[in-house]
């Protein structure tokens, strides 16, 4: 019997990815079908419902369930879910009853679908989408249609989606190239479920990754493993916006600090192919949700968990927990399946003190703002790309020595916009 908490949704890991001779069947059945051209985004959304990362997703989401995930976070049924899964698209001529193939923009064939509904979305409901999905309590939310449309990645991808979405089950065909490229990290739900058996743990927290880690997130998973059977630092793999840094490089820091300043025991170096959507707290309960997918019970959430500029209150992606449907345990106990189960792992603002002569909190720490090396992957992205001098305790040497050298082999080099999280200014 395992003690790793069950899939969500009640359904058990929902894997859509074909294998053997069903797979060569749809395989060919796809070479005659029409080809419908995907975003970046609906193919990460797909390798995950491929590998039960999405699980009870068998598919995309219909406007009955994408209205209710916008106003409720949950699907029509009564399952928690917090943001939309949709595939889009301009083609008019598609239509409820076809099967179609979904072709990335790298020329592969990565799903069939059969499409049970078709629905456009206007522009005043997509504005409804970002408002409930990306708007949050920080100050560039204040103002949010007058900045979202410009620094607002998530917003822009929502806004320039195609003109309907396309709903109904998917036959998974092809993982990508991610299993080629990152050996050992890309993992599947099944496969961390295994490896968790395998080392005995039970209570397993996450620690989610899309900047190069730094003394902050290092102590983040410690404070984890202290209370935890073991932890996962799971990076995305996926597209980010420009600017940050590519997966293989931060893969190779994460390795090198596991390495060197880890019991390696305690700790999994994973990675899952989702593109960031930067919905802030909206997007910290979907960590957790795929998270418990893959058998983790506890999503460390720090400071500005998934946040992109001054549009998220710095610990808005902890409070959230406490709001959603179900919030307790005793809650999600009544409603078997339904429920996320997986918790949050709620941990002050973080950074090294002089004065403490180590790593802190603001729970800890009794000093002033002036004491600390305030740490963040936009502040050590900036200083980097800049060639600007990184502070003491910000980073390992050796992690550093690995980033200097990407930045000094770039070209062309994107303007890193410091936010006030980032910068320290709203510390007290």
């Amino acid at each position: 019997m395992s003690k790793l908490l069950p899939p969500h949704g009640g359904k058990g890991l929902v894997c859509c990815l074909l294998k053997g001779s069903e797979l060569e069947a749809e395989v060919k059945k796809a070479e005659g079908l029409k080809k419908i051209e995907i975003s970046n985004r609906v193919k990460g959304d797909l390798i995950m419902m491929g590998i039960g990362g999405f699980s009870p997703l068998n598919g995309f989401m219909g406007k009955a369930d994408w209205k209710s995930v916008c106003e409720k976070m949950m699907l029509s049924d009564g399952t928690f879910w917090p943001v939309p899964v949709v595939c889009d698209t301009n083609d008019e001529a598609v239509a409820a009853g076809d099967e179609i193939a979904l072709v990335g923009k790298d020329g592969i064939v990565y799903a069939t679908m059969k499409v049970e509904e078709k629905y456009e979305l206007s522009q005043d409901e997509k504005k409804w989408e970002c408002e409930t999905v990306f708007k949050g309590e920080g100050e560039d939310s204040k103002r949010f249609w007058d900045v979202a449309l410009e620094d607002h990645p998530g917003v822009k991808m929502v806004m320039a989606q195609g003109r309907f979405n396309l709903a109904g089950p998917v036959k998974v065909l092809s993982e990508g190239t991610y299993r080629d490229r990152f050996p050992g990290v890309y993992l599947t739900p099944a496969e961390t479920r295994a490896m968790f058996e395998e080392r005995g743990w039970s209570r397993v927290a996450a620690l989610q990754l899309r900047n190069p880690m730094h003394r902050s997130h290092e102590f983040l998973a410690k404070i984890a493993v202290e209370v935890c059977d073991g932890v996962i630092i799971h990076s995305l793999i996926g597209n980010l916006k420009p600017g940050d840094i590519p997966a293989d490089v931060r893969i190779k820091c994460i390795q090198t600090l596991i390495e060197k300043y880890f019991v390696k025991e305690n700790i999994i170096n994973g990675g899952y192919p989702l593109d960031m959507r930067y919905a802030g707290p909206r997007e910290a309960l979907l960590h957790a949700t795929f998270r418990q997918n893959y058998g983790v019970s506890h999503m460390i959430i720090g400071r500005d968990h998934a946040g992109v500029g001054d549009f998220y209150g710095l610990f808005e992606a902890q409070e959230i927990f406490d709001r959603i449907p179900y919030a307790t345990f005793e809650e999600a106990c009544a409603v078997p399946g339904k429920a996320l189960l997986c918790k949050a792992m709620k941990i002050d603002w973080t950074f090294y003190c002089f004065k403490c002569d180590g790593m802190a909190s603001l729970r800890t720490c009794p000093h002033t703002k002036e004491d600390r090396v305030i740490l963040s992957g936009t502040k050590l992205r900036k200083a980097l790309s800049e060639g600007a001098v990184v502070p003491d305790h910000f980073g390992r040497d050796e992690v550093l020595e690995i980033l200097r050298s990407y930045y000094e082999g770039l070209t062309e080099k994107v303007e890193i916009k410091m936010q006030g999280a980032a910068s320290g200014d709203q510390m007290k």
